[in-house]
This record gives structure tokens, C-alpha cells and sequence, in this order.
């Protein structure tokens, strides 16, 4: 039965991997409920299948079998033009390395997933202009990548993740390339987007001391979860 209350349901789902002929299953029969305004962090160890889950959870990816349900509807069954629809409007990426385009200002970076809305120029800068105020980066905007520090650039993704308003936030390592006190920040933005702004975050990462600041701490292995309590 499908929770119309939940944000995420996964249903039996089982990923598998086909390695000349053996056939590797990264996960089998999981399920799971992630509740709108949830802050998840999953760790586990290195194979366990993290990033294939986020991936599965944004559309990126298909399940070998079982179902991704988003808001009563699933997406694993939709063609990829739905799909790309669907990321548009629901989903925000933030990545380990940050994935900006070097040639371009960090406004133009932010601005690039509202070229696919119907949005007018006037009111894609507006979003630019607020998405990079909520990161504290409005002062950075003209600036190129290049030319910014790594906790700047990914405030900057952040930024890019956030702009279109979605609902949820899928975050891949997100401070694995920066120092403690830089990760920190950007955790603490985090905790802000979901506490503030209510936005779902689901987050990847192998640190310890990231996972604290999320509400929620998933532990994959063996293809199963296990909730650590918090404090």
C-alpha cells in the first residue's frame, strides 16, 4: 500500500549487476520511507551501494526490480523525458567535486537548470539573485569557478541545487573535498535549507561528524538498513 503522507517509498527494490556471468546484487528487497522534511544521512562502507541508491532516488538510475515512489507516484517506471521533467521540478544535486562549468560566472552556473523552465530572463535572475543570497555568494556572483575557494564553489552548487525550488536535495559527499572547518559551513547551510526552508535532504557521505548534523542516520550494508538513535 502506498503512504500518501510520505515523501519517498521504496518497495522491494533490488539493484543487480551482471559482471561477465556472475550476476552481483548491491541490494535486494529493500524498503524504506523518507518523510517530507527529513534530514538523511547514509553512510556505510565503500561497495555497499550509497551513491547507486541516491541515484535511484533521482531518477538517474532504474532498479532492477521493486518500485520508486515519489508523492503516490512512480518514477522508476517513467520514460526519460518524464524523467528529466520530473528531476526538474523535484530534485537538486550537490556533488563531491561540484560539477560547476568552469567558463561560466557563478551566476550563470546557478542559472543553468531554469533554462529548461519557461521562466523569462527577469525572472531567472531573480531566482539567481535569491538562491546565491541564501548561500551568502550574491558578492561572488560574477565570479568564475576558478576563481573561488572550494567551500565557495560548492555553496555556489548549492546554489544551483536549490534554484529551481525543489523538494528534495540528493548531496553526494558533499564535503569530501573540503577541510573541517570549510565542511562545517556547508553543513551548517544545509541544516539551514532543511530547518528553515523545509527542504528534504538525503546525503551520502563516509564522515561521521557530517552525519550528526542531519536528524536521521541510515547505515547501508549487506543490502540493509540500520537506523543509528540519535542523542
Amino acid at each position: 500500500m502506498t503512504d500518501a503522507s510520505a515523501l519517498y517509498q521504496l518497495k522491494g527494490l533490488s539493484k543487480r549487476y551482471t559482471r561477465g556471468k556472475e550476476t552481483v546484487a548491491i541490494f535486494d528487497g529493500l524498503d524504506m520511507t523518507i518523510s517530507q522534511g527529513d534530514f538523511i544521512a547514509i553512510m556505510g562502507p565503500s561497495g555497499s551501494g550509497k551513491t547507486t541508491l541516491l541515484n535511484l532516488l533521482g531518477g538517474i538510475d532504474k532498479p532492477s526490480s521493486g518500485e520508486v515512489v515519489f508523492e503516490g507516484q512512480r518514477i522508476d517506471n517513467l520514460s526519460q523525458g518524464r524523467l528529466a521533467k520530473w528531476r526538474a521540478k523535484n530534485a537538486g544535486f550537490i556533488f563531491q567535486f561540484y560539477n560547476l562549468m568552469p567558463t561560466l560566472s557563478a551566476a550563470q552556473n546557478v542559472e543553468l537548470p531554469l533554462l529548461l523552465t519557461s521562466l523569462s530572463g527577469k525572472a531567472r535572475k531573480e531566482r539567481v539573485k535569491t538562491a546565491l543570497d541564501i548561500v551568502g555568494m550574491v558578492d561572488r556572483a560574477g565570479h568564475r569557478p576558478g576563481q573561488l575557494s572550494g567551500g565557495q564553489q560548492q555553496r555556489v552548487a548549492i546554489a544551483r541545487a536549490i534554484v529551481a525550488d525543489p523538494k528534495v536535495l540528493l548531496a553526494d559527499e558533499p564535503t569530501g573535498d573540503l577541510d573541517r572547518t570549510t565542511a562545517d559551513e556547508i553543513l551548517q547551510t544545509l541544516q539551514l535549507l532543511n530547518k528553515e526552508l523545509g527542504k528534504t535532504i538525503i546525503m551520502v557521505t563516509h564522515d561521521p561528524e557530517a552525519a550528526s548534523y542531519a536528524a536521521r542516520e541510515l547505515h547501508l550494508n549487506k543490502g540493509r538498513f540500520e537506523e543509528k538513535g540519535k542523542a
